[in-house]
């Protein structure tokens, strides 16, 4: 996360409007939506889309959160989490916001707040069993494990990791910057990408006590400089996609269930061969069915994507304009019909329709107003 995206993102935090096409009734998808910034600028937007139609239709904005950069959902989809950063910096631990969701109206109320026991808390996941929710701290370079209470609350973090170390990178990777905090699809391992270590790094997880512990083989490495940043596991749970935000790259891991290790076997470019300006990759997201992986393109302004073989490894299919700058979180609906990106600096949510056949993408009216976009969660 450079200094150019926080100043992009406050800079497009002062206005806030939500155009959309019209949609009937209250039918289609809830979808939440935080716009980074402070204030009354910082929100989380509850937008209603129509999956088969791609049409949106903004529904609540929620304004009692400070820069939200992330956000998470319950798995019985009653509580919504978000980042709650005053400052957002360096200096001041980040907190982490707990609300219960009001129906299927988008408004939300807030339970209460625990500190991310870090700074500039940028990752959220919670478990399979709605007991524990984990944060990732890109600032400080560590990462915690909160226990949640029946009614959605926070606990405080019952564990707390500070990563060590650094990489070949002497201004991005002076130290630990833990960037996402992923839990497996069985519920077993945690898995974090830290930029500044150039390592995926791999956790037991004990739900019930919401506690971390270190498993023998602790991490797999990623190429020098690479900076691993976003990860997404195959719906097979076989395989983890790595998306590389310093060298425009997506790796494909292979990963050991019983014992959460991690093996790489392929990484490829994400951005066109005669590229020759500054890119950052931010996210990486699959389809429901496995058949085609999705990786964002910072300042070249793209989406690249991938068919997946039957070994899962991955096979560029095209890259495509994100229509906005700075595309920097993706989410795909249950059904696999539509992906959309975030684009942050670009101050839009632009819909993509998903070719099912060649994984291509097509945009779907114009792009949502949105004021500095970081996240996009589905209902």
């Amino acid at each position: 996360m450079s200094d150019r995206w926080k100043s992009s993102a406050m800079a497009l935090g002062l206005i806030c409007s939500v155009m959309a096409m019209p949609l009937a009734a209250d039918d289609g998808l809830l979808v939440f939506v935080s716009a980074f910034g402070k204030g009354d600028a910082g929100a989380i937007h509850a937008l209603r889309v129509d999956s088969k139609s791609g049409q949106v239709k903004p529904v609540h904005r929620t304004t009692n959160v400070e820069n939200p950069f992330f956000l998470a959902l319950s798995p019985d989809r009653k509580f919504l989490y978000s980042i709650h950063a005053d400052n957002f910096s360096d200096d001041v631990n980040d907190e982490i916001a707990a609300f219960r969701l009001e129906g299927d109206s988008g408004r939300m109320k807030l339970i209460n707040r625990q500190s991310a026991l870090g700074t500039t808390a940028c990752y959220l996941d919670v478990d399979a069993t709605g007991r524990t929710l984990v944060v990732a701290n890109y600032s400080s370079g560590s990462v915690a494990s909160l226990p949640i209470g029946k009614d959605g609350s926070l606990g405080k973090a019952a564990t707390f990791v500070q990563h060590k170390g650094g990489s070949v990178n002497p201004t991005r990777q002076a130290g630990p910057h833990a960037h996402c905090f992923v839990i497996s699809p069985d519920n077993r391992f945690v898995l974090s990408a830290d930029l500044g270590l150039d390592q995926v790094l791999s956790y037991r997880l004990d739900a019930d006590d919401a506690k971390l512990t270190i498993p023998r083989q602790p991490f797999v490495r990623t190429p020098a400089g690479a900076g691993p940043r976003h990860l997404t596991f195959h719906p097979n749970g076989r395989w983890v996609y790595v998306i590389h935000e310093l060298s425009n790259a997506v790796s494909v891991l292979d990963y050991n269930k019983r014992s959460g290790v991690l093996i790489e076997r392929q990484t490829l470019s994400t951005l066109p061969a005669d590229f020759d300006g500054t890119s950052y990759c931010a996210d990486v997201k699959v389809t429901p069915d496995g058949r085609f992986v999705y990786g964002t393109n910072r300042g070249h302004d793209s989406i690249a994507i991938y068919r997946v073989g039957k070994s899962g490894k991955l096979t560029t299919v095209a890259i495509v304009p994100s229509l906005g700058k700075g595309p920097q979180n993706l989410a795909i609906t249950p059904d696999g019909r539509l992906l959309l990106c975030a684009n942050m600096p670009g101050g839009n949510v632009a819909v993509f329709r998903i070719d099912s056949k060649s994984g291509g993408l097509k945009s779907v009216g114009d792009p949502i107003k949105i004021p500095s976009p970081s996240c996009i969660m589905i209902r």
